[in-house]
């Protein structure tokens, strides 16, 4: 997540991250793309090849989403649930769908959210852990698995209060965090071994991957993951298909393998086989599936190891993509928002349904703030 207040952006750096300054002015809710679950907040489930505003509101802070399905924070700490709900990954205490935005109880505690497949995470100001929805490989945390075990609503994972960030891919059934003390934590599916905990076994309670205390980003696959440490550099681990993992195979990994001997690396993002990262020079990098173009190269040629993506050097975020349906976004630090890769729903926010492997800008604005994409949907803040 990166911040921008009064035309001034807040960009974490390698060893410390920095907490956004009280704003100036706020921001609105804008979402594009498939709509067959009510997963874009438009009151209906209509596709939408451009941007259009979810509602007049202007306190939308945090955004995150999963499959069919998207949950955000508010600047008064409130959060907000809408779209698919067939495993409770809404946690408003039922199954059914919503095609618009409803508030999760009534907490102003929370602090930062993730989901997964039809598995929603979330942290409170207190540093507590919660999960909800679906739990078939004890990505819940919550000790047990199964289709008995989906919860509906938020239930606390143990009594520590030191959780700091967390990971999820949205097709996946396994969820990351790292603590305050910079140790990472794993739990849910692992039969790839994308929990890093040397073998290809489930684990339905949070495990320590190995015994390092300065893991500082993680970004989860579908069955891999990306960590970056304070010194800067990058790891990964569990399943290599299309070259995911960067390190110029395609072999798989149950334990965390470094990508290359840099320390420049910053921030990490991964889907379904695909991986990106961002360096503290401001440029992106991409590998793996490359079926639809979404490593940004101008062309569908998988990588097996990290390729620039262009040579600019002014990103600000990320590139972030989810699902197969492979539409990639970022944002630069002039708060341009640029897309690229599939768009058989709109989700690129071009006004048609054209595919690119290149980026491209959506629109004029230089006001946005974060974007995530669904599954062939996307939903940004700006």
């Amino acid at each position: 997540m990166s911040y921008r207040y009064a035309n001034a952006i807040v960009k974490p750096g390698l060893n410390t991250l920095v907490a956004p300054p009280p704003p100036t002015f706020l921001y609105n809710l804008y979402s594009w793309g498939l709509n067959n679950s009510g997963q874009l907040g438009l009151n209906n489930t209509t596709y939408y090849s451009s941007p259009k505003q979810v509602d007049s509101l202007t306190t939308w802070s945090k955004i995150t989403g999963g499959s069919q399905y998207a949950l955000s924070i508010k600047t008064d700490g409130t959060m907000w649930s809408w779209g698919d709900n067939g495993s409770g990954q809404l946690g408003l205490g039922d199954a059914t769908q919503r095609n618009s935005p409803v508030q999760i109880g009534a907490l102003t505690t929370w602090s930062n959210v993730s989901v997964g497949f039809r598995s929603s995470f979330a942290i409170k100001t207190d540093g507590t852990l919660w999960s909800w929805g679906r739990n078939s490989s004890g990505q819940l945390g919550l000790g047990n698995s199964g289709a008995g075990t989906y919860r509906s609503s938020p239930v606390q994972v143990g009594a520590l209060t030191t959780w700091s960030t967390l990971s999820v891919s949205p097709m996946a059934n396994s969820f990351f965090a790292i603590k305050n003390d910079g140790t990472l934590w794993a739990w849910g599916q692992g039969t790839d071994g994308q929990l890093g905990l040397g073998d290809i076994t489930n684990r339905s309670s949070p495990v320590q991957v190995g015994g390092d205390t300065n893991w500082l980003k993680v970004a989860a696959g579908r069955y891999h993951a990306l960590v970056v440490k304070t010194n800067g550099t990058l790891w990964s681990f569990g399943y290599g298909g299309f070259g995911a993992l960067g390190l110029g195979n395609t072999a798989n990994y149950s334990s965390p393998k470094q990508v290359g001997a840099l320390t420049a690396w910053l921030n990490v993002s991964a889907s379904y086989a695909s991986s990106f990262a961002i360096k503290a020079d401001g440029t992106i990098w991409g590998w793996g599936t490359n079926s639809s173009g979404q490593l940004g190269q101008g062309n569908t040629t998988n990588q097996s190891s990290p390729v620039q993506i262009g040579a600019l050097t002014n990103w600000l975020t990320v590139p972030y993509t989810s699902g197969k349906t492979q539409g990639a976004m970022s944002i630069k630090t002039d708060g341009t928002l640029w897309g690229w890769g599939a768009n058989g729903t709109g989700q690129l926010g071009q006004g048609n349904t054209t595919s690119t492997s290149s980026p491209v800008q959506v629109g004029t604005s230089t006001t946005w703030l974060s974007v995530v994409t669904l599954d062939g949907s996307t939903i940004a803040i700006g």
